[in-house]
């Protein structure tokens, strides 16, 4: 089982804060997409066109990153800087 967080205003996009999903074997950042869609397409979308920041275990992802069984996974809106 893998934990999923919505942070921000990616919560309401999700229509919730937090989910779990069973998983049998490591899957990507697309398949994951794909399985949100099922439920939340505009989140899909967003993961798939890089919208979103991805962690996996408090960890910043890679294009490659497996997601793992046990895995925690938060989807966080992109931030940005103020003036220095």
């Amino acid at each position: 089982m893998i934990t999923l967080k919505y942070f921000a205003s990616l919560r309401s996009i999700a229509g919730k804060e937090e989910e779990s999903l069973d998983i049998t074997n490591p899957i990507t950042i697309d398949q994951l997409s794909d399985i949100i869609a099922q439920n939340s397409p505009k989140m899909a979308e967003m993961v798939r066109e890089k919208k979103v920041l991805i962690s996996v275990n408090q960890e910043m992802t890679a294009d490659d990153t497996l997601i793992r069984d046990g895995d925690e996974v938060a989807f966080l809106p992109p931030f940005s800087g103020g003036a220095i």
